[in-house]
């Protein structure tokens, strides 16, 4: 796909790896609607940015816990820019806990952002990429294919989020490819101290953590990709390697 002059619509695109993707793809000459949940300030920010970059964009808020909100995040893309060539699904969640600890909210709470968003968003989507032959990119996690045990239900969702990639992959071909990123250590928690950073730096093949540009490269190159569809581009230094 040549990408300048193509819409996408980044989810959580006003912050941490979804800004760098947002970032990445205007770089290409792509317009981009960033979608974000509660970081108001930080999308219209973000709009501001990729505006000044050459590109239009818009800032779309939406709760993608909520079904209709995700189901119908697309359409107000596709008015606004006229079209919707490209959705890249990052917005989610990562809830920490022991076993022990996880509630039925804080289940529900990981599955409905993290899982079942992605699919009703793209389920949303579909009319508007069917006409350009368009694209998806979901952002899973290493977690999707190790398990954390103090993040189950993270590793479980995202576990889901790649087969879902595979699964929508195989149901939307060949009008539509599906793929995703499976990003290692690379932005590590806000809370995690110097010591938790190091450790996971010194514990990686490459021996440094990763950066948000190196998800927004890998899915920049699987929007340009033609002949790749329902595969995980894992962007980890090694890690799943150990």
């Amino acid at each position: 796909m040549e990408l300048r002059g193509r819409v996408a619509l980044v989810t959580g695109g006003a912050r941490r790896v979804g800004a760098a993707i947002a970032r990445a793809l205007a770089a290409k000459g792509m317009h981009v609607g960033v979608h974000y949940g509660s970081s108001s300030a930080e999308a219209e920010q973000m709009v501001k940015e990729l505006r000044a970059a050459g590109v239009k964009a818009e800032a779309f808020g939406a709760d993608l816990r909520k079904v209709e909100e995700a189901k119908g995040l697309a359409d107000r893309v596709a008015k606004y820019f006229g079209t919707l060539d490209v959705v890249v699904n990052s917005a989610a969640n990562m809830l920490e806990g022991p076993v022990e600890s996880v509630t039925p909210e804080q289940w529900e709470e990981t599955f409905s952002l993290n899982l079942r968003a992605p699919f009703f968003v793209t389920q949303g989507a579909l009319v508007h990429l069917k006409q350009g032959k368009g694209k998806v990119v979901n952002i899973a996690d290493l977690a999707g294919l190790e398990p954390w045990p103090k993040y189950v239900a993270h590793c479980t969702s995202k576990a889901g989020v790649i087969m879902l990639t595979k699964s929508l992959a195989r149901a939307l071909a060949p009008d539509i490819t599906v793929n995703a990123v499976a990003p290692g250590a690379v932005l590590l928690p806000d809370a995690w101290d110097d010591a938790a950073r190091k450790h996971f730096a010194e514990t990686t093949p490459l021996k440094r953590l990763g950066s948000a540009e190196d998800v927004a490269g890998a899915v920049v190159y699987l929007l340009e990709a033609d002949y790749v569809t329902g595969e995980v581009l894992v962007v980890d230094g090694g890690r799943l390697l150990r």
